[in-house]
């Protein structure tokens, strides 16, 4: 399974006590994964899809307990070339599905007359625990998460622009979170690539265990960054000592073929012909062959002046 379907299948199995969170998760699962059907004398049928069998008895036995309602459950074909199973639940008109809708904030009075709305309805959301358990059911109807292996990557897929800004206004709502949205093809996407705020975003709809999951590729990538940018370091510096030790043994070189190398002051003698012997020695092994030993710096500036003799020749 990708990490996208173990996370859904966490939160599949939290456990909500509290009356107001139930109706909220079912308002979020509802909002994107539902459909209304007009049966005639405004008699109304809510249809609810989803291909995660886990979700379909999630929200069958999450009606019953909430609205006291025994939901349909039908199992279909699903088009293209992948063909999998779509399990429908169906509220018909004799299963309260009108008061369902109102009480889900989706259908909604306006100068007498009933609409369907497009946002999210803020009487459901007005404490932080059915913030979190409204975004736990938009996730889990219509939300996406990349694996941390390959990017950082979590989105909510909206099918009008008014539910994207409630959603993005809602996720923006907790501490640190700013998530963003962006038009793909004929949907609104409200997304967020900081690993950080994903997350605190998996905290929020309470998959615990895989945001430990994500924290420790987290961890084990900054690892490996680590360890490159150290490697990568490493490389530099003794691409940098070998460039040096070249450059000064070609000095010496030039001093000998033009002076010879007895023609340097004693002590500048004795760091060429040790440069000479230890070609790919860095400066402070060069320093601790000396006798008696040296620090760093004083060969440094030796092996300087030669290169500035060389240059008069």
């Amino acid at each position: 399974m990708s990490f996208a379907a173990d996370t859904k299948n966490e939160l599949s199995h939290i456990t909500i006590g509290k009356k107001c969170c139930m109706l909220a998760e079912i308002a979020g699962f509802v909002r994107v994964c539902g459909s209304v059907k007009l049966d005639g004398g405004e008699r109304m049928t809510i249809v609810v899809y989803t291909e995660n069998p886990a979700l379909a008895r999630r929200y069958k036995k999450l009606m019953r307990d909430y609205f006291n309602i025994s939901a349909d459950l039908e199992i279909g074909q699903g088009s293209g070339l992948k063909k999998s199973r779509i399990y429908y639940l169906k509220i018909p008109p004799e299963e309260k599905s009108e008061q369902m809708l109102r009480e889900t904030g989706i259908l909604m009075v306006r100068e007498g007359l009933n609409y369907i709305s497009d946002g999210v309805y803020e009487g459901l959301i007005k404490t932080k625990c059915c913030k979190k358990a409204y975004l736990r059911g938009l996730f889990l109807g219509a939300g996406t998460i990349s694996d941390p292996e390959k990017g950082y990557h979590l989105e909510f897929v909206c099918s009008n622009e008014v539910l994207a800004a409630d959603v993005r206004k809602l996720i923006n709502s907790f501490v640190d979170m700013h998530a963003k949205t962006v038009k793909r093809k004929k949907n609104h996407i409200v997304y967020m690539k900081d690993s950080g705020q994903i997350t605190d975003m998996l905290n929020i709809m309470g998959a615990h265990s895989h945001l430990l999951v994500l924290e420790n590729v987290k961890i084990l990538k900054e690892m490996r960054n680590k360890a490159n940018r150290v490697l990568n370091c490493d490389n530099a510096n003794l691409d940098k000592t070998i460039n040096a030790a070249e450059r000064q043994i070609d000095s010496i070189k030039r001093v000998e073929a033009k002076k010879g190398l007895k023609f340097l002051p004693e002590k500048l003698y004795e760091v060429a012909a040790l440069r000479l012997e230890n070609p790919e020695a860095s400066l402070a092994e060069l320093a601790g062959m000396m006798e008696p030993p040296m620090k760093k710096s004083g060969i440094n500036n030796r092996l300087r002046k030669i290169e500035e003799i060389a240059e008069k020749l």
